[in-house]
């Protein structure tokens, strides 16, 4: 039978480097917990969790799928993090699914990039780690050189449990450390697929040099053995680390006990919700998939309470009921549906329609008000600011605003219709997708994290939706304000048909300056005393349409508009005028506001950190200053540089394969948005000549 006790079960992630063998890796397990029939390769590209075909194309693994196996007497539920810079979300998301984790490294080429900042974003979220030294067999594998590094870039305290016997070639087995036993995998034929291993305790007959180096690993270990190692992992005081290699079928199965034994049940991780719900259901929808027959499948993560199908739930961010009618276990083999499912686990909903990826669901809204009571009177006690309500629409995460865009166009006006569908369906499974649609040229937009985002997504309309769309170029999302106040008035008079509309408006528009924050100052609406007393609700809806919509484009090059306050001085009407004709004319008029108000283009400056040698550090500043980089502050971590620098976005096109020239491939990096700030004059009509041009 297939059980679910909370302290058995262990919610666990991969985190991987692309190439570090992740994939191969949770291959094996599912292999050897019985669960897949024969051996799959990503080199091959027919693994179980990489489901999107063009994942397997590319070989990374981008959407977070959820797998679930028993191994020995636990439960384990495998969740997919994808291992690429542009699906920070989709990280940030999967790690507070998490208990648990595993980092993956290539023994060859010890903690990369990538595997850095998912590392970093682990801590964040006191994430518990293992280490698995993968690919052991590779000629330049190294036990020293891997925890020289886990000890420098990640500035963790590695706890070794396991040393490989042989290195490269002739890497055959283990010695745990523990136990102090040897454990061999016999290759007999190429056929061989790692089931089998022999474990023998290491004797005084066996390689003297052996024992002498077991001897003085095993004294290194003087901790209080696993419960010890156990604890410290627990804390994030130390991670275990083991090794082996996934591709040759060895070292697995000690991963998988490792999982059992070190990492946390759901129950061991504190998480706040499941004070505050107690016994009430809570749960976090961290994925949604859209299945041809069965329509949206929902991965829910229960924090607290139970799940049970054909009964009513609430989604706090939707504030919907919905009911779904079945549950399912995502067993790796097959879905099996099930009647009740406890905190903890991991589970496949269907028949949630209005549930997005991210949302949070409740059993009612009295249990999340009662759960909002226990926070506020909890964080009054710690007398820390009045509970904010917010805290409580559980983990979704914070979507930032898209930085890149493009136009994209279906191969002929008949598909559109699909196109929109398509891209709904997106949306809900990936919030960090914004689509919209251009008022002048009517092309559909889509807004995205980064170049390999939008890429993807344009693979997906392809294989998924059978939709050969067309991309245009990948442009930088720029946004606009102004410079000085203007007083404007308008006049629109028209007759159509038998109705003369005739309407006049004044407006003041002026620059609200905030450069304290980074967020995107918003435009803002006021009226004139007078004014406001006389108008009707619906005329003001019409008025502040009229003004909504001018700020959707700036003068300038049609980019939103922000940090603009705009008073509405007085609007004259002659009876008979339609609310349409006034909102036209409070748009034109702002229009004509904006455009006499001075122009100024607003770009988006990135904060960069670069992670470098020092013999590499002034090529990287002279390149960065070509790119109108600032830098901040240069920090020293052990022997390498820690450049914390700013630079525009549009400057930032193609970095990674530039530095990766600069430095021989010996420079890690990260980008995120700080700031919208103002382009100086220079560079800015450089921009406005070069659209010019495109337009």
């Amino acid at each position: 039978g297939r059980r679910q006790y909370s302290f058995l079960i262990r919610n666990i992630g991969i985190m991987a480097h692309i190439d570090a063998g992740k994939t191969t890796t949770t291959e094996r397990m599912l292999y050897y917990s019985g669960y897949t029939r024969a051996l799959g390769d990503v080199d091959d590209g027919d693994t179980v969790t990489d489901f999107m075909v063009q994942e397997r194309e590319r070989g990374i693994t981008i959407q977070s799928a959820a797998v679930t196996f028993d191994w020995k007497k636990h439960r384990i539920n495998l969740i997919d993090t994808p291992g690429h810079v542009d699906f920070t979300l989709e990280v940030e998301r999967a790690l507070r699914v998490l208990d648990g984790a595993v980092a993956v490294f290539d023994a060859s080429a010890g903690v990369e990039a990538q595997t850095l900042t998912v590392w970093r974003q682990a801590e964040k979220h006191h994430v518990p780690c293992i280490c698995f030294l993968n690919k052991m067999d590779k000629p330049g594998a190294s036990l020293h050189f891997s925890i020289e590094s886990i000890k420098k870039k990640l500035k963790a305290n590695p706890v070794i449990l396991q040393i490989p016997i042989g290195s490269g070639k002739s890497f055959t087995g283990l010695i745990d450390l523990i136990t102090n036993q040897q454990m061999t995998w016999r290759v007999k034929s190429r056929a061989e697929d790692g089931r089998v291993f022999e474990t023998k305790s290491l004797s005084q007959s066996d390689d003297p040099e052996l024992l002498q180096d077991a001897m003085e690993a095993r004294a290194a270990l003087i901790e209080q053995l696993q419960e010890a190692v156990r604890r410290v992992t627990l804390a994030r005081k130390g991670v275990p680390v083991l090794c082996g290699s996934s591709l040759r079928n060895k070292g697995v199965q000690p991963l998988l006990d490792a999982i059992t034994a070190y990492l946390p049940a759901p129950n061991e991780r504190h998480h706040d919700l499941v004070r505050w719900y107690q016994d009430d259901l809570c749960a976090l929808a961290f994925k949604v998939v859209h299945d041809k027959q069965r329509g949206p499948l929902v991965f829910v993560r229960i924090y607290s309470g139970t799940m049970k199908p054909q009964s009513a739930v609430l989604n706090i961010n939707r504030n919907n009921t919905e009911r779904m009618s079945r549950l399912l276990l995502p067993f790796a083999d097959q879905h099996v549906e099930i009647p009740s499912l406890t905190a903890g686990n991991i589970a496949l909903c269907v028949g949630l329609k209005q549930t997005v990826t991210g949302d949070t669901i409740v059993s009612s809204k009295a249990s999340a008000v009662a759960a909002v009571r226990r926070a506020q009177k909890e964080k009054e006690g710690e007398r820390k600011r009045g509970g904010e309500q917010a805290s409580l629409v559980l983990a979704g995460v914070e979507v930032p605003e898209p930085v890149f865009f493009c136009s994209i166009e279906p191969p002929t006006m008949s598909r559109q219709a699909d196109l929109e569908n398509a891209l709904t369906c997106l949306q809900r499974e990936d919030p960090s997708l914004k689509v919209r649609v251009d008022s002048d040229s009517g092309q559909t937009i889509l807004c995205g994290m980064g170049e390999l985002h939008i890429e993807i997504l344009h693979d997906r309309i392809r294989r998924e939706y059978g939709i050969e769309t067309h991309l245009g170029p990948l442009q930088v999302a720029y946004r606009e304000t102004i410079l000085q106040s203007m007083a404007t008035t308008d006049t629109l008079d028209r007759t159509v048909g038998e109705r003369r509309h005739m309407v006049t408006v004044s407006v003041v528009v002026c620059p609200i300056m905030d450069s304290s924050s980074s967020s995107l100052t918003s435009c803002e609406i006021t009226y004139d005393e007078e004014v406001e007393e006389q108008l009707s609700p619906d005329v003001r809806d019409a008025v502040e349409n009229g003004v909504n919509s001018s700020y959707l484009q700036g003068p300038l090059l049609g980019y939103p508009v922000q940090g603009v306050s705009t008073m509405i001085q007085s609007v004259s009407m002659e009876p008979g005028t339609s609310l349409a004709m006034l909102s036209a004319c409070v748009s034109r008029c702002m229009l004509k506001a904006l455009r006499q108000a001075g122009g100024q283009v607003l770009e988006p400056v990135m904060s960069l950190e670069v992670t470098v040698g020092e013999e590499h550090l002034s090529s990287v500043l002279g390149d960065l200053a070509q790119r109108r980089g600032a830098i901040r502050d240069i920090q020293s971590r052990h022997d390498s540089k820690v450049l914390l620098a700013t630079a525009p976005l549009a400057e930032m096109m193609g970095y990674s394969t530039a530095l990766r020239t600069l430095t021989s491939g010996n420079a890690t990096f990260s980008l995120q948005l700080d700031i919208y700030e103002a382009m100086n004059p220079q560079h800015q009509n450089a921009l406005l000549n070069k659209m010019a041009g495109l337009a």
